[in-house]
């Protein structure tokens, strides 16, 4: 969506402040031991304590209220009482949820506990190249140099990006245009950054693989090549200059 007044400014800063607050407390209430049905659900208790509803349940009928993925799993997990958090475990998890017409959408991945896997190395890489990106787009900037700083950032740190999952435009529905904001120059891609456009910018960044693919549940992905991935992601309003983050209170780049 674009913005076009101070009612819809202040209607997407209230769902992203939603999704915001979740993501950061579950983070935080994350504790080796504890399922991934758990942290879901009391995320789910947050949202609906601002009146929230959950983005991926509404829009497709996710079998949770929050994707958790964790280690080989890329993203779109699915909460399960039979996944049980381990210290040094690699986490994402991503809250998207619509309020009085608006959706936002977040994500971040950590390493939950003492890094004994060495997964922090990934982790900082994916926040770096999102802010990197990040302090890059402003109205006017073609979306597939954006993708190619988030390739060329990606490949100086020896990692490799995931091709087929991306950013996209959001406000009005989970998912709108401006779609496919990938992490790579799509060198047919001509399309610009629109002031006061809002999108969802995400990094997809990997140890081994360069595309997700589906498992047979028909919603977890991993990579096609195994290993592991890191993501992270704000919902901005672009401008002229440095975008509005107005997921900003997740606090994913700290």
């Amino acid at each position: 969506m674009s913005i076009t007044n101070e009612y819809e400014l202040a209607g997407m800063q209230k769902i992203s402040e939603a999704v915001a607050y979740t993501l950061r407390e579950m983070t935080r209430y994350a504790q080796p031991g504890m399922t991934t049905k758990d942290l879901d659900e009391y995320g789910a208790r947050i949202l609906a304590d601002f009146g929230a509803k959950s983005a991926p349940y509404l829009t497709y009928g996710f079998p949770g209220w929050t994707c958790i993925s964790v280690d080989n799993e890329f993203c779109h997990g699915i909460p399960s009482e039979k996944r049980i958090l381990q210290e040094g475990d690699l986490i994402n998890i991503d809250v998207s949820a619509e309020l009085e017409g608006y959706w936002a959408d977040n994500g971040g991945s950590f390493v939950l506990g003492e890094d004994k896997y060495q997964h922090q190395k990934l982790v900082e890489a994916s926040k770096e190249i999102l802010q990197k990106a990040i302090n890059n787009i402003k109205g006017g900037v073609k979306i597939a140099d954006i993708g190619a700083l988030m390739e060329n950032e990606a490949r100086k740190r020896g990692y490799k990006v995931i091709k087929n999952l991306g950013g996209h435009g959001v406000g009005r529905s989970l998912h709108e245009e401006p779609d496919e904001l990938l992490n790579y120059r799509n060198r047919f891609d001509t399309r610009r950054f629109r002031k006061n456009s809002v999108v969802a910018i995400e990094t997809f960044i990997s140890t081994d693989s360069n595309i997700a693919v589906e498992l047979k549940d028909g919603w977890t992905m991993v990579g096609n090549k195994g290993g592991y991935m890191a993501q992270h992601e704000h919902t901005i309003i672009v401008t002229d200059e440095a975008p509005v983050i107005l997921t900003h209170m997740n606090g994913i780049l700290n």
